[in-house]
């Protein structure tokens, strides 16, 4: 079986390559918009083909613009819809939810996204619904995607393993404690919540 990963991983490392950079950036896009797909594999994949540098800022700034796109979708033309669909059927708690959303402060926001299991699918539906700013949702997203993508890079594919390293746990936490401190720190400078 790990013959078989090690397989897939390198030939799929290598079409990625011939691809470019361009594929590697539209895939992390694509697992944005389509929850199914795996964003540790193709981050993962990105690390391996253009190096962990390369590969974190083409990842990282695909996630950010793939989830910013999908929260702008439903922000801007599915919010109304919704909206009206609440209203009309008067469902309280997800009025109430809304509005929990809403009120959230960056820090938690950034948390909530920096989390690696976190479905960021149903953050950016719930940050459009809920009509989050888009200063806050986007400052979210820059600072709590550092984590993830460096989780997703540094696992890679030997996360069970990773997992037991205390080192790794450890860069872990302090890169999510990191998160949250510098959105305090925004939310405090740029007034935001």
């Amino acid at each position: 079986m790990v013959e078989l990963i090690n397989y897939l991983v390198e030939h799929a490392t290598d079409l990625l390559q011939i691809g470019g950079p361009i594929m590697g950036f539209f895939l992390v896009i694509l697992e944005s918009i389509i929850p199914i797909l795996p964003l540790g594999a193709f981050i993962t994949l990105n690390m391996n083909a253009f190096g962990f540098v390369s590969g974190f800022l083409i990842s990282w700034t695909a996630t950010c613009l793939g989830c910013y796109m999908s929260y702008l979708l439903f922000k801007s033309i599915l919010r109304k819809y919704f909206d009206h669909l609440i209203s009309k059927k008067n469902i309280r708690k997800i009025k109430r939810s809304m509005k929990k959303m809403k009120k959230m402060p960056l820090g938690n926001l950034v948390v909530l996204i920096a989390l690696p299991f976190t479905p960021a699918f149903l953050v950016n539906i719930a940050a459009g619904l809920a009509d989050i700013s888009r200063k806050k949702f986007l400052l979210s997203i820059l600072i709590g995607k550092l984590s993830i993508v460096y989780f997703w890079g540094f696992i890679g594919t030997s996360f069970l393993e990773s997992m037991t390293d205390i080192k790794t746990i450890i860069i872990i936490t302090l890169m999510l404690g990191s998160s949250y401190l510098a959105s305090k720190y925004i939310s405090k400078k740029t007034k935001i919540e």
